[in-house]
């Protein structure tokens, strides 16, 4: 960055939590798109205990972009400085760090600063990242702020598992019957309606009505990343009254040895307490929650597993593989 076009912003939360679950919850950049509205997805390029590297992608500006980070973690001091190491214009240039201040009373102040440029210092471009960053700042320590404060420990808040399945077929062919989610409601028995969008290739907007075992319908609303026949990452707008958050991870992987494939679905969540005894009745703990979620949300990946399967077996019609 340019002194000469060095734009800086400062936004402060005062959290009843203490500083170090405040700065863990930062830290672990994985939980971010369950946790944080803006972001979508994380790939780590590199990682180590006080560095690492990766690309996120997010929502910013109405759209989604991407950037590769560095990052150094500080947990003596609670500091985590992070650089765009590669920006999207209109951005030139991004970094800033995470501070985690206690305060009496069993109290922290979290500071997120950034320093950016803009792309030949437009001013309409610099008032653009101002609005971007105090939207998107706003709302990520909003978010930190009410999950800390719950009084649970974070990873019973906030939690992933996984499902995997082998493939008989090829991986690409699985990959290509959850890419055309557009026809998951003839697919999927759990699948009611379906509503995709893909006006840029490879994000996808998705809304979805589905059933789960008890009868309950849900419509949950999401953006899809759709990556190179590798992976298709999502992050839920709208999830149901239990959750809040949700994002996902589909990964398809060839056998290194050529002989058949497999494919896992991950998830992320972030459980409302507030909402457990609503939505479980009176009486249900936190634990009944998560083992709600976790049955709910992977009896609906397996049986998508199950149909990629057999759709990567051969077991569709040739017109249907695109």
């Amino acid at each position: 960055m340019t002194q000469d076009r060095l734009h800086t912003t400062e936004h402060t939360l005062i959290a009843a939590a203490p500083p170090r679950a405040l700065y863990e919850l930062v830290a672990d950049v994985t939980r971010w798109p369950a946790v944080f509205g803006p972001s979508v997805h994380v790939e780590h390029l590199d990682r180590g205990p006080r560095e690492e590297r990766f690309e996120l992608w997010a929502m910013v500006g109405g759209g989604v972009t991407s950037w590769v980070s560095r990052r150094t973690l500080d947990p003596e001091v609670l500091r985590i400085t992070f650089r765009q190491e590669r920006s999207t214009p209109p951005i030139g240039a991004m970094g800033g760090e995470w501070v985690f201040r206690e305060l009496p009373g069993g109290r922290t102040e979290v500071v997120l600063r950034h320093e950016f440029a803009a792309v030949d210092d437009d001013p309409a471009t610099v008032a653009w990242i101002h609005r971007a960053l105090d939207r998107n700042s706003a709302e990520e320590l909003g978010v930190l702020g009410r999950i800390a404060e719950f009084g649970h420990p974070v990873e019973d808040v906030v939690f992933s598992f996984t499902d995997t399945v082998e493939l008989p077929g090829r991986a690409a062919d699985a990959y290509a019957f959850v890419n055309r989610a557009d026809l998951w409601a003839r697919r999927l028995p759990h699948v009611s309606r379906v509503r995709l969008d893909e006006t840029v290739p490879g994000v996808q907007e998705l809304e979805m009505d589905t059933v789960t075992a008890d009868g309950s319908a849900h419509t949950t609303r999401s953006v899809r990343i759709c990556r190179d026949g590798r992976w298709i990452a999502y992050k839920q707008h709208m999830t149901p009254k239990l959750l809040l958050g949700h994002s996902g991870l589909w990964t398809f992987t060839e056998a290194d040895d050529g002989a058949g494939a497999s494919v896992t679905a991950r998830h992320t969540v972030v459980i409302d307490p507030a909402a457990v005894t609503g939505v479980l009745g009176e009486g249900a703990t936190l634990a009944a929650a998560r083992s709600y979620v976790r049955d709910a949300l992977g009896r609906n990946s397996r049986s998508t597993l199950a149909h990629a399967t057999a759709y990567a077996a051969g077991d569709h019609p040739a017109t249907t593989a695109t």
